[in-house]
């Protein structure tokens, strides 16, 4: 069954309802976000990756940083993920947070055995690693009296759209025998809560409109995104330090949404309860090649580039529609309560692909002798070049997916640059690390009047020894969300939640040299 919309929601930037197929643009912005990711070491300098090797993060940020390793290193990073959000909805704000463990990073470092003295290839190391690329766990919530509107009026609007008869909602949108509809409106239409005006049907209305609504909604998505890395890098006279890493990423984002209303004069519905869920899993693989070049024995340059990842992804959608009565007008100026409140829509399967920006970057980090050093580091995120597309749909439609979402990437998304600065000081074998990192706003305009940007700022100390070390790092940001319930013709008629995000990660890197 083909798909006709879903909600959109998620941690990054945009928590929006779109009813339309390019909402799969907003998909590629989802999957392809990333903030910070590899070892305590690495986020603690605020995710420098370019020019500084020695590090596993290097196996997935630049793999040239392998060409440093002149003995093998095994490393785990645990971490632990602080939410919190704020959600003002009409007038009204509400707080909520969860902490979450994860594995951040983990990997396998071989480094090769050093050549002959003659030879101008000194050593050659090869990585394996499992990072966490991206976070989707998120949580809000949202409450407020709606004056204006209900979800019951996106639902009439729905069908008006469609100027559906009322014999095709109950023939076609709706199964009795296993009390199944296949569209919001026709669920809808069977509980009652829509209703025709004419003979034939549309223009339909609800009851209880002019009735003040208390609204209530909870959202909660979980989930990450997942690589690993092999990797591979060679050291050419202690100068030149060359690699290359193979990517396998792994997709696994869930949410929930749950909308209560309550009508607060009504006198057929008390209120209705719209609940769904959202599951996409996929895979997809990318490669990325590194340089590092030893300009003098205090400054390192560096660069890299990553090709777009390629992502198939499968998802199921979920609804269920259900009324609390109190009477449905009859005929006869009676009213009755219906046998059947509560309606499951069928589920939607769809299988699409996404193809993730272009990732270069470029940096310098300049040495302090053995105090210490500093590094910053300029990325180029190619958003617009994201692409979507499908073959879940008959020819034509697979087209029109793939035009629409397209189109719609290009007219929404900009091309960034992220900035990266940070440094570590060394006293023996102690060490203390603070970085920041701007990630620019992906969209072309300001969508909802909000600046997408984000300023990340971190910090962290270690100890290393011959045989082990330890590393332990923070990092804080902030940043701004919307999420809008439903969508009307007049946008005077309905709300959005403006969420303020505070996020703080505490990961620990421990790893032993052999």
């Amino acid at each position: 069954m083909k798909k006709k919309g879903k909600w959109l929601g998620g941690l990054a930037a945009l928590l929006l309802s779109l009813p339309t197929q390019a909402q799969y643009a907003y998909d590629a912005l989802r999957f392809s976000e990333m903030f910070q990711t590899g070892t305590a070491r690495f986020q603690g300098i605020g995710g420098n990756q370019a020019s500084l090797g020695g590090d596993a993060s290097s196996i997935a940020g630049n793999p040239a940083g392998l060409g440093f390793y002149n003995r093998s290193e095994l490393s785990i990073s645990p971490a632990f993920t602080n939410i919190n959000t704020r959600g003002s909805y009409i007038g009204q704000t509400t707080t909520d947070g969860k902490t979450t463990p994860n594995l951040a990073h983990a990997s396998l470092v071989i480094a090769g055995n050093p050549q002959s003295y003659n030879r101008k290839w000194k050593r050659t190391s090869i990585g394996i690693s499992f990072s966490r690329q991206q976070s989707f766990q998120n949580l809000f919530t949202y409450r407020g009296t709606n004056n204006r509107s209900s979800f019951g009026d996106y639902a009439v609007e729905q069908a008006n759209a469609r100027n559906i008869s009322a014999e095709r909602l109950d023939a076609d949108d709706y199964n009795p025998n296993v009390n199944e509809a296949y569209s919001l409106e026709g669920a809808y239409y069977q509980l009652y809560l829509l209703n025709p005006s004419t003979a034939v049907g549309p223009p339909y209305f609800r009851y209880d409109r002019n009735s003040p609504t208390d609204q209530m909604g909870t959202f909660e998505s979980t989930g990450a995104h997942s690589q690993w890395n092999f990797a591979y890098a060679g050291n050419y006279a202690d100068k030149l330090y060359i690699g290359l890493s193979l990517g396998f990423n792994r997709i696994n984002y869930s949410y929930t949404h749950t909308l209560n209303e309550r009508y607060t004069a009504g006198q057929v519905f008390r209120g209705l309860t719209h609940s769904e869920d959202l599951n996409v899993t996929g895979n997809g693989f990318n490669g990325t090649l590194g340089v590092i070049y030893r300009a003098t024995p205090a400054l390192q340059l560096g660069g890299s580039i990553t090709s777009p990842t390629f992502m198939g992804l499968r998802e199921t959608f979920n609804e269920v529609a259900s009324v609390d009565v109190i009477g449905i007008p009859a005929d006869n100026q009676t009213t009755f309560v219906p046998d059947i409140t509560r309606i499951p829509l069928a589920p939607n399967d769809f299988e699409y692909n996404i193809t993730s920006p272009l990732r270069a970057s470029g940096g310098a980090t300049y040495f302090f002798g053995t105090n210490g050093f500093l590094t910053g580091t300029v990325e180029y995120v190619g958003f617009r070049g994201m692409r979507v597309n499908s073959r879940n749909l008959s020819g034509i439609d697979n087209t029109n997916f793939r035009n629409e979402n397209n189109n719609e990437i290009r007219n929404t998304f900009n091309n960034t640059v992220n900035v990266r600065l940070g440094g570590e000081a060394r006293m023996n074998q102690f060490r203390a690390r603070a970085g920041v990192a701007y990630l620019g706003d992906p969209y072309r305009t300001m969508l909802d009047g909000l600046d997408r940007s984000k300023l990340l700022f971190s910090g962290g100390v270690g100890f290393r020894s011959e045989r082990f070390f330890i590393d332990v790092t923070g990092t804080y940001y902030t940043f701004k969300s919307t999420f809008t319930p439903y969508v009307l013709n007049n946008p005077n008629d309905y709300a959005s939640v403006d969420i303020s995000n505070r996020n703080t990660n505490i990961i620990v890197t421990l790893g032993t040299f052999f």
